[in-house]
């Protein structure tokens, strides 16, 4: 499972301003990440400033620490990465495994909501998740307290994969411990930041990106308006994937997100098989269909010009300012192919003069 470049790619993700994206058009413009390497200080002194980048000895020790843990390392571009997740524009370059990282090539559904979850809302969680795995749908969430950790243990038995903030070895909540050694035991843990390292707040919005990228549709139980979970709910359907909400009473606040989202056009659920008719529009399983596309999507980085010049530059930087505009906006305007625009793009962001925002758009830092 691990490429033999698998430290060079790792130096490359560890290194200060690169990102998901700015890593993928690196891979596109160099080849490999041995090459990529090599072009970064070139490519930072052309922006002025001096990139640090990470050192053999940090990536080994990296690789080691998971290993240590009985843990392994899935780097995108690689069979193991899943397809869906790949898909993302903001698909993370690697992920840390613990577990079985057979569950990612199953059909997958994500199960998110409330951490101050009703009783009743946990036992249909619970109920709802062991349904669906015992059809085959492998159940992802976020480890959290509540409507996460209820959904994690109905589907034990058939398959759960826990996405966390912290890294793949760190406890969090503390409560949920024995929950995430059975988990790692029987199903599969996932996270996005090394070992060792402990859930921060702007941890769990990337986490959420994970989760619902990982599955064909996301089901919220109870939520909040402005809950993690509704995040989770609207980066599925930024992606494409299916968006479902179970509804509650308007008097207690947890259902207030799930009743918004039902409104706004998300699946009415009540039941498993609501979910599996939901699903079943993606093929002849709820993530088969999906697949194909994935495969075809995970491109979308490959346009990615050899050089530009001063003009090009130029013309581009021109049109940026502190307020976010869209890649394709600054394709039309500057008259410029889009490779040539997403060159000019990952030289800024290089940098450290460009930031990335959802939804393909860009502004001067």
């Amino acid at each position: 499972m691990i490429p033999d470049d698998a430290v060079a790619r790792l130096r490359l993700i560890r290194t200060e301003s690169i990102g998901p994206i700015t890593y993928r058009q690196l891979l596109a413009r160099f080849g490999d990440a041995e090459s990529a390497l090599r072009a970064l200080p070139d490519l930072a002194r052309r922006g002025g400033r001096a990139l640090a980048v990470a050192s053999v000895e940090t990536a080994e020790a990296e690789l080691a620490a998971l290993a240590a843990i009985g843990a392994t390392m899935i780097f995108i571009g690689t069979p193991a990465y899943p397809a869906l997740l790949a898909a993302m524009e903001s698909a993370p370059p690697v992920l840390a495994a613990r577990g079985d990282p057979g569950l990612l090539d199953r059909p997958a559904v994500a199960i998110v909501g409330a951490r101050n979850a009703s009783a009743a809302g946990s036992r249909f969680a619970r109920t709802l998740a062991a349904e669906l795995a015992a059809h085959d749908l492998v159940v992802v969430s976020g480890l959290a307290r509540g409507i996460d950790a209820a959904a994690h243990q109905g589907a034990m038995a058939g398959g759960t994969i826990a996405v966390v903030a912290g890294g793949v070895d760190v406890v969090y909540p503390p409560e949920n411990a024995g929950l995430m050694a059975e988990i790692a035991a029987h199903g599969l843990i996932l996270a996005e930041q090394r070992p060792g390292v402990e859930p921060q707040a702007r941890h769990f919005p990337r986490r959420n990106r994970i989760i619902a990228g990982l599955a064909a549709g996301t089901l919220v139980v109870e939520g909040a308006p402005k809950s993690g979970s509704l995040i989770t709910a609207r980066l599925a359907a930024e992606a494409g994937r299916e968006v479902m909400a179970v509804p509650g009473s308007p008097l207690d606040p947890r259902a207030q997100g799930c009743n918004i989202l039902i409104r706004e056009g998300a699946t009415l659920v009540q039941s498993a098989a609501d979910v599996l008719e939901a699903l079943s529009a993606f093929g002849a399983g709820p993530q088969l269909g999906l697949r194909f596309k994935a495969a075809e999507a995970a491109s979308w980085y490959d346009d990615v010009a050899a050089d530009a010049g001063d003009a090009e530059r130029g013309a581009v930087s021109a049109l940026l300012s502190p307020t976010p505009v869209a890649i394709d906006e600054l394709v039309r305007l500057s008259g410029l192919p889009a490779a040539m625009v997403a060159t000019v793009l990952l030289d800024l962001e290089l940098a450290g003069g460009l930031v990335r925002h959802a939804g393909g758009r860009v502004a001067l830092d």
